[in-house]
């Protein structure tokens, strides 16, 4: 029993769930193991990979942002309208990237300079920015006037799709920037203990803002590609993304106390959920109950850390 403990809520044992959720969705789903749905359950997860990125770097340091759902819907707004008041697909991507930084800039300033809970922070933008994409498309979805926008989710590089390369490249990065970095090793010492870092020498205050503005600018990202694959502007979009990124991140081994995460757990953790909701949609599963599923693995994942949190795991 011990044993089990430790090989399932140690180091390797999210990777031993993985392997043996996906041996049983292979045996007991069909179609899984195909070409096309391989590459659909990877283009399915490339918004919340997007987001989980930097989402790991908020909850190793001892934060939230709730907003990056909004956003993501936002920035993909505005990366539709610009574009298509301007007939500039270039100038529509630049307004997007620049939305979304300046909303994590604020977020940022407010929680850092302000000292207002990031919690409670982030809800507030939440509805603030939903409710900017609400009143600027008046509710309704907005279309795309150049077929050129489409390309961004269409076009395929050695085979597969470029969102996916885009995923993977900013695994990559983010992988490196927290294992490899100065900032990565200052976000963790800032999640382990805040006071002890500003006594250290780590200016607390900036590195929150940059953490946050950063998360901006990658939701928008996953906002523009997510504008391009659904090929409309939707002000609803998105809708709970911050729970499934906040999911996998914690399912990752990224602690909600702050001080640890991992970007290789966050993959895994991302891909727990694209193979939950893809057999679920492959199975004819409802969304009503689809909605239970993934509250119950976000439960699974709170559980999980509280027991890493705690050392049971370990006993």
């Amino acid at each position: 029993m011990a044993f089990l403990k430790r090989l399932l809520l140690g180091e390797q044992g999210l990777l031993v769930i993985f392997v043996i959720a996906f041996a049983a969705v292979s045996i007991f789903v069909p179609s899984f193991i195909t070409e096309r749905n391989m590459l659909g359950l990877f283009q399915s997860v490339v918004t919340i990979g997007i987001v989980a990125c930097t989402m790991m770097f908020c909850l190793a340091s001892r934060d939230f942002d709730l907003s990056v759902g909004s956003i993501v819907a936002f920035t993909g707004m505005v990366a539709v309208m610009a574009s298509n008041a301007s007939g500039s697909i270039i100038v529509g991507l630049i307004a997007a990237l620049a939305c979304g930084t300046f909303v994590g800039f604020v977020n940022g300033v407010i929680i850092a300079k302000l000292k207002i809970n990031a919690l409670i922070t982030t809800l507030a933008t939440m509805q603030i920015v939903r409710g900017l994409a609400l009143i600027s498309s008046d509710g309704r979805a907005v279309g795309i006037n150049d077929p050129g926008f489409y390309q961004l989710a269409l076009s395929r590089f050695l085979g597969i799709p470029t969102p996916i390369w885009i995923m993977v490249i900013l695994f990559c990065v983010f992988g490196f920037v927290l294992n490899r970095s100065v900032f990565g090793r200052n976000t963790l010492a800032i999640g382990g203990n805040p006071e002890a870092s500003r006594l250290a020498g780590v200016n607390v205050d900036g590195m929150r803002i940059w953490i946050f503005t950063i998360q901006g600018l990658v939701c928008a990202v996953a906002g523009i590609l997510l504008a391009s694959r659904i090929t409309s502007g939707q002000p609803n979009a998105a809708t709970g993304l911050e729970l499934s990124a906040i999911s996998a991140c914690v399912l990752g081994g990224v602690s909600l106390a702050g001080g640890r995460a991992a970007m290789v757990g966050v993959i895994v953790g991302v891909l727990i959920l694209g193979i939950a909701e893809n057999a679920m949609n492959l199975l004819n599963i409802q969304a009503f109950y689809q909605y239970l599923v993934r509250g119950l693995i976000l439960l699974l994942a709170v559980l999980l850390d509280n027991v890493r949190s705690t050392g049971l795991g370990r006993k």
